[in-house]
């Protein structure tokens, strides 16, 4: 019995309250246990299951990245602003990736480089792009987006949606990238002892340094997908999302230089904030409660955090 107990202990808390949630929508409100219905919600969620992929990634190196939220603001005014013209749409993912990859340099060689902490440097830099795209703003809230990106974020193959799509096949990619490549052994030797690490030859500041840029480069894609959803510009967009980032990435059984929810479990962790969304909404939860279901869940992720920490 102490055993089965000692290795359900291990099982990421996020499969739990999936299951949780799946049962409470399967027996109240069966109607809305379809692919197209939960299609829509599963998509809203898809920019924070992006974002998830590098917050997850840098967890496991023992950093954390609190800049997303910069990055993602920063994008969806160049874009709805029209500072960029009629720049085609291919450009300005490209733009869009390669500030995000900028952003996540700066982060990492803060980070990794300079011993800054972490969570200073990419907060620091979330408020220094704030602020910046409050003064190219001057007050005044952004346009709206071409309506190619709303055109293309409404795509569906069959009744899965397409970020849904994007988002599945890049947690794949993730998987596979730390599973088989090198890097993914760097990752984990980093995570479990960065002094044991370098003096067995293992890159640490390199490693570091590349997971804030794979970050940068999803809060890139997130910023995307994220803005294609609103379909217009905001002061105020994603402000929320790296704490709901670290959240999920806890509940899915990541900590601090350990990743014993592989990548599947931070997913999970996301889908069940989709979940959440779902069972609210179809309960008739007014907007105060939802955010109340939803702090409720950070503050199971910290609680989850606070005994791996103590186990560990």
């Amino acid at each position: 019995m102490a055993s089965f107990l000692k290795s359900a202990s291990r099982i990421p808390p996020a499969y739990f309250v999936f299951a949780a949630l799946l049962a409470t929508l399967w027996l109240t409100k069966p109607q809305l246990m379809n692919l197209n219905v939960m299609g829509i919600f599963i998509r809203q969620v898809a920019p924070l299951g992006i974002l998830v992929l590098g917050q997850m990634l840098v967890m496991r190196v023992r950093s954390i990245d609190l800049s997303g939220a910069g990055v993602l603001l920063l994008i969806n005014y160049l874009i709805a602003s029209g500072l960029l013209g009629d720049m085609p749409l291919t450009l300005i993912i490209i733009l869009s990736l390669a500030i995000g990859c900028a952003v996540g340099l700066f982060n990492g060689y803060l980070v990794a480089m300079r011993r800054v902490s972490a969570v200073i440097a990419t907060l620091a830099v979330t408020v220094i792009i704030t602020g910046f795209v409050q003064f190219l703003a001057s007050g005044k809230p952004p346009g709206n987006m071409p309506e190619l990106m709303n055109d293309i974020y409404k795509m569906k193959l069959g009744p899965i949606p397409l970020p849904v799509i994007v988002w599945t096949v890049l947690t794949m990619t993730m998987a596979v990238f730390l599973s088989r490549f090198v890097y993914g052994r760097f990752v984990m030797a980093v995570g479990e002892n960065p002094t044991a690490s370098h003096f067995s030859g293992v890159p640490v500041e390199r490693t570091v340094l590349v997971a804030h840029v794979l970050a940068g480069f999803f809060a890139g894609v997130a910023a995307i997908v994220q803005s294609a959803s609103v379909a217009v510009g905001s002061l105020r967009l994603g402000l929320e999302m790296p704490i709901d980032a670290v959240a999920a990435t806890i509940l899915g059984g990541v900590v601090f230089g350990r990743g014993d929810g592989g990548v599947w479990g931070p997913f999970f962790g996301v889908m069940c904030f989709a979940l959440l969304f779902v069972v609210m909404t179809s309960f008739g939860v007014p907007e105060p409660g939802k955010q109340i279901a939803r702090g409720l869940i950070i503050l199971l992720a910290a609680v989850f955090y606070g005994l791996n920490t103590r186990k560990s």
